[in-house]
């Protein structure tokens, strides 16, 4: 039997699917003031399918994005909201006490995928000293998530260890089997710069389970915690800065059947960090759930 840290799915991609406010930039924000409901709701439906960490809905909730499209008076509200959001979901769900965590987000500060417009070091390191204030006493650790270069990944986790904070970083690389981050930079090499700061773990989110499944021979080579998030776009090519996810689509061919099979090549890879990113719903996590029961794992919270 192992172990296995498992996770939610795509947060905001389920909340979109559930919204109607699909025409607004920062529609994951706005929709946890106009529509509170979905996001417990989204919440609450992971936890029922498995999931036993959940991540703030604060993806985009960046001084950068926020300040863009005219919420950046707002900030820490949207912050605070989430985390009253996500502890509500667990105190309405039927699982016990302290078996489900609650996880910060720290996003890339300007786009998704594009390392070219991230800011420097430096200026990324106040953004994240931020966010990071305002969501430390809501969380049990911290999630930084789809990091396209090294060194915005960096800054992230110095911030979170300036508070004593666990933190598990999270790369999104190439979907062209380059082991690659977006950014071009090795993957291997990222990783050795960033075991320096000691990480909890480290993991691959928001690219394809088949570029995932291609890393897993540098991934396995880790001596602490690592796994995978995969997601369902069938390219991110159409995402520019600026823009948003309704410019991508959803595959057509990765069912949750076929998900879980990716997920079984990445524990059988060593792989003890399991969840899902963009378009790996509540339907998707519950279906994972079973299988990984029915092969024996425990399903648990991350190791802090």
């Amino acid at each position: 039997m192992t172990d296995i840290a498992f996770l939610d799915g795509g947060l905001g991609q389920e909340i979109h699917k559930r919204s109607n406010n699909d025409a607004h930039p920062l529609w994951s924000v706005k929709v946890m003031f106009d529509q509170p409901n979905i996001v417990t709701k989204v919440h609450s439906d992971f936890i029922q399918s498995g999931a036993r960490v959940i991540c703030l809905n604060t993806y985009t909730a960046t001084q950068s994005r926020m300040t863009l499209n005219g919420f950046g008076e707002q900030l820490e509200i949207a912050h605070k909201t989430a985390i009253k959001l996500a502890k509500q979901s667990i105190k309405e769900s039927s699982v016990k006490d302290d078996s489900v965590q609650i996880a910060g987000c720290l996003p890339p500060l300007i786009a998704s995928y594009v390392a070219e417009v991230s800011k420097d070091y430096n200026n990324s390191l106040d953004d994240y000293r931020q966010l990071v204030d305002f969501q430390k006493d809501g969380v049990d650790l911290f999630l930084i998530e789809t990091m396209s270069n090294i060194d915005e990944a960096l800054a992230a986790l110095a911030a979170v260890n300036e508070v004593n904070k666990p933190a598990f970083v999270s790369f999104t690389i190439s979907d062209d089997l380059s082991n690659k981050l977006r950014s071009g930079e090795d993957l291997r090499d990222a990783i050795n710069i960033l075991l320096n700061k000691k990480p909890n773990g480290i993991m691959l989110n928001c690219s394809s389970p088949e570029a995932i499944t291609n890393a897993m021979s540098i991934m396995s080579e880790l001596s602490i915690p690592f796994g995978a998030l995969g997601n369902g776009f069938t390219s991110i090519s159409a995402l520019t800065p600026g823009s948003t996810v309704d410019n991508l689509s959803a595959r057509k061919d990765l069912s949750p059947k076929v998900y879980a099979d990716f997920a079984r090549q990445w524990i059988d890879a060593g792989a003890t960090i399991i969840g899902g990113c963009c378009e790996i719903g509540p339907e998707h996590i519950d279906f994972l759930c079973q299988s990984l029961k029915e092969d024996g794992h425990r399903l648990t919270i991350l190791p802090v």
